[in-house]
């Protein structure tokens, strides 16, 4: 357990804004996180739960607690003739876990590497990437209780997934911390690679036989051409979500951008790309200040060096400004604004 006073956030969010919290508590065990919410937690309602701090933007100082969960662990709980069941404590780094399974031969994550973030924020934002989302291989979680400290078990069922949303951003927000995970992955591979340039970069590697290795390796180099690196030009991936629209929507928008790039979904609404309406609003590449827009995606806002959490957010609300003007499309954070 790490205790601190008056302590900076700059190490422990993607965007490397310098703000301080008034109280910074690092809990590493189950247990601890358990006994905190039992003893502590009814005490305070101005708490924070920090992970990687990859899908939050401060603004200002928090005067409060932010509680960062560091509870390690992998382990293989049980499997049948289909699938593997591996169960990841939530303060496992995503990607490490990802990197674990192709190492151990479990199928289905894949193309979710290089996804900033650890485990235990994986479910309620559905993460997702290159035609995989989290829900196509979860089977379950541990989330303790912040009303009785109980640790509750929750099926995909009871997660109400949806794109870039969960149950954990409605009805029980800010009511659970959650605990472990527990993945369902796949004996025999079921290769995902129509989604994007996936298929365009194995050619271009010369792959001539699908493993699960080059499919990572695939997704990895095309993440890595897109998405800075937070180490050297702070970020938190994709700022925006896509807007999904009905089928009249999307016909008079076709009719007058006929450039306009949408994916049809299964209940015949459409997934209209953001980055593409944000390029069009003329923002990729654009630089105010410190703040801007990535020159190779424009989703992602990055900080130059020295921005404030308030400048990079105002930059924000220029963008969705634009894009409504341009299209009548109102774009979603995914960052969470502190």
């Amino acid at each position: 357990m790490v205790f601190k006073e008056d302590y900076s956030l700059k190490p422990y969010n993607t965007f490397g804004i310098d703000v301080n919290a008034r109280y910074y508590l690092e809990l590493t065990t189950t247990e601890q996180i358990q006994e905190f919410v039992n003893r502590h937690f009814p005490e305070y309602d101005n708490i924070v739960i920090l992970g990687e701090g990859s899908n939050i933007l401060f603004t200002r100082d928090y005067d409060g607690i932010v509680l960062r969960l560091n509870n390690k662990g992998i382990q293989l709980v049980r499997e049948n003739k289909d699938h593997f069941y591996l169960k990841a404590n939530a303060g496992e780094v995503w990607d490490d876990l990802v990197n674990y399974c192709i190492g151990h031969q479990y199928a289905g994550l894949e193309n979710l590497s290089l996804i900033p973030g650890l485990v235990g924020a994986s479910p309620m934002q559905n993460i997702g990437a290159y035609g995989v989302e989290l829900k196509d291989h979860f089977e379950e979680l541990e989330a303790i209780n912040l009303e009785n400290g109980q640790i509750e078990l929750f099926n995909k069922s009871d997660c109400v997934f949806g794109y870039r949303d969960s149950v954990f951003k409605k009805d029980k927000k800010g009511k659970y911390i959650i605990l472990s995970v527990t993945f369902r992955l796949d004996k025999l591979p079921v290769f995902k690679t129509k989604y994007g340039v996936i298929e365009q970069e194995l050619k271009e590697m010369g792959v001539l036989s699908l493993s699960i290795e080059k499919v990572n390796e695939a997704v990895c180099r095309i993440r890595r051409k897109k998405l800075p690196d937070p180490k050297y030009l702070g970020n938190a991936g994709s700022f925006f979500k896509n807007p999904v629209v009905t089928r009249d929507i999307y016909e008079e928008l076709i009719n007058i951008f006929p450039g306009l790039v949408a994916f049809r979904q299964a209940n015949d609404s459409y997934k209209l790309a953001a980055a593409w309406l944000v390029e069009q609003c003329g923002w990729k590449g654009k630089r105010i200040g410190n703040t801007g827009v990535y020159e190779h995606q424009s989703l992602v806002l990055v900080n130059h060096g020295s921005a404030t959490g308030q400048q990079i957010l105002e930059l924000s609300m220029k963008i969705q400004e634009t894009v409504h003007n341009k299209f009548g499309i109102h774009l979603e954070r995914e960052i969470n604004v502190i």
